[in-house]
């Protein structure tokens, strides 16, 4: 492989969603040169976050309906049983709620989890508390999911963050969807739950960093294995 293609290999696409942030950022490093030579290399630092913030790098997804597969980067802030939120239309009973905590680090990127149908989608203009807190749940800015599955329903919500300030959202109701399909994303730090039934077995723990597209969180058959992969 010579230098180019490693080059190449090296970089991820920009989502196009990033191009008027991107734009914004290099503008404004051009004015703070203006005011102070020495401003100009902070904003371009600044600016250099924002393309690596809206990366949109592919990713390699197992293939299995009793697979439920990463819906973001970040760390697994909570595993536990919660009542889901009402807006879900869930059965306001315990279900089993992966917390993943996206920093600004993070490629915030959204994919589903597990194939299915969107049954609805409801959008709730809230706080911009710290999502790493279990209260950002009810009160922050969310944007939730309903996902029609062969195992029954489940639901994924995108939680705005301290200072996240747009979730975006690309898929509508009705709209059939594979595991690993992009389907949002949440702009300068956030969360994202997912709520699964009780039962379900989890494959991961509090703590621990998982990607998106590509982490397996849990299954609904502990003899499921993965019989291909999907680059996307």
């Amino acid at each position: 492989m010579n230098i180019l293609q490693s080059l190449r290999n090296g970089f991820s696409p920009i989502h196009p969603e990033g191009y008027p942030f991107i734009a914004a950022f290099f503008i404004g490093s051009l004015v703070l040169g203006w005011i102070w030579d020495p401003l100009f290399w902070f904003g371009l630092l600044l600016t250099l976050w924002c393309i690596y913030f809206f990366r949109d790098p592919k990713r390699i997804t197992p293939v299995s309906a009793d697979l439920v597969i990463s819906p973001a980067d970040g760390k697994i802030s909570s595993v536990g049983l919660v009542i889901p939120p009402q807006e879900l239309g869930l059965p306001q009973e315990e279900m089993k709620r992966i917390s993943i905590f996206m920093d600004i680090f993070s490629c915030h990127i959204n994919r589903i989890p597990i194939d299915g149908t969107i049954k609805s989608i409801q959008y709730y203009s809230g706080r911009f508390a710290n999502a790493e807190f279990d209260k950002a749940s009810e009160h922050n800015e969310r944007n939730s999911l309903l996902i029609a599955t062969k195992h029954g329903n489940i639901g994924i919500v995108q939680i705005a963050g301290l200072v996240a300030r747009r979730i975006v959202c690309w898929v509508k109701t009705g709209d059939e969807v594979m595991a690993g399909k992009r389907f949002g994303l949440i702009r300068f730090g956030s969360r994202l739950d997912i709520y699964l039934p009780a039962g379900v077995k989890t494959r991961i723990t509090s703590g621990q960093k998982v990607i998106v597209g590509e982490t397996i969180l849990a299954s609904f058959d502990e003899s499921a294995a993965v019989a291909d992969f999907r680059l996307d």
